[in-house]
């Protein structure tokens, strides 16, 4: 799939926004393209003044979330045959087995933060995490909730990057300073993420803990009459 990168990148410069549209709609559906190198040269076409920053962002977002939602009701409609048959041995393989079992399990662990995360970290699992969420019924509402965040991200942190590249570039300042300056930022919005997830599971925790202990002293006390001796009269 690398070598439509270049006919990808021509069609971008002659085409603009259709060929950007269509070529994130078709990656976010599920086919292996390279999508984060498209919006970085789409970022970096911006600082030209090729395109406009912001109707790229736009666009972006929309077609993954489109491509998303395909996914999503292919996955709901026929889940496990799809999953199924792209499991299966083949010459032209389009996702390979290791990357779908990997979705499902990381799916099973996070559920919602799975899709989340799918978006702009883990991108390569995008398109199984789509048919899964479908698959395994996940609620539409809480699907869209955590693919159009995610997909946000997903378009920003490229588009930023390809825009600010070029822009030094085109300035001839510090190339490796405004790299340092952008990977500062990506590890602060990560380590942002953790910790707001590491606070929303407190709770659950907390509150199964508590569901634990209250199960158990029911247990207790629904046994406390049997083990009780009877008074002698």
């Amino acid at each position: 799939m690398s070598s439509l990168l270049p006919f990808l990148l021509h069609g971008l410069r002659e085409y603009g926004y259709p060929v950007l549209w269509l070529t994130i709609f078709i990656a976010a559906v599920g086919l292996p393209l390279p999508a984060s190198l498209i919006l970085l040269a789409a970022g970096a076409f911006a600082a030209h003044g090729v395109v406009n920053i912001a109707l790229l962002t736009g666009i972006t977002i929309t077609a993954a979330s489109c491509g998303d939602n395909v996914g999503y009701f292919i996955g709901r409609r026929w889940g496990s045959k799809t999953l199924h048959w792209l499991g299966q041995p083949r010459r032209l393989q389009l996702i390979p087995t290791r990357t779908i079992t990997r979705s499902h399990l990381y799916f099973k662990c996070k559920g919602g933060w799975a899709i989340f995360f799918s978006r702009f970290l883990f991108s390569a699992l995008g398109g199984v995490m789509n048919l899964l969420a479908g698959a395994e019924r996940y609620p539409y509402r809480h699907f869209l909730l955590y693919d159009v965040t995610g997909e946000t991200l997903g378009a920003v942190i490229p588009l930023s990057l390809g825009y600010a590249f070029a822009a030094c570039l085109k300035e001839g300042g510090n190339l490796l300073g405004i790299f340092s300056v952008f990977a500062l930022m990506l590890f602060l919005a990560i380590l942002l993420i953790w910790r707001i997830v590491r606070k929303l599971r407190r709770p659950k925790e907390a509150l199964a803990a508590g569901a634990t202990v209250n199960t158990q002293k029911l247990t207790e006390d629904s046994m406390l009459p049997a083990s009780t001796p009877m008074r002698n009269n």
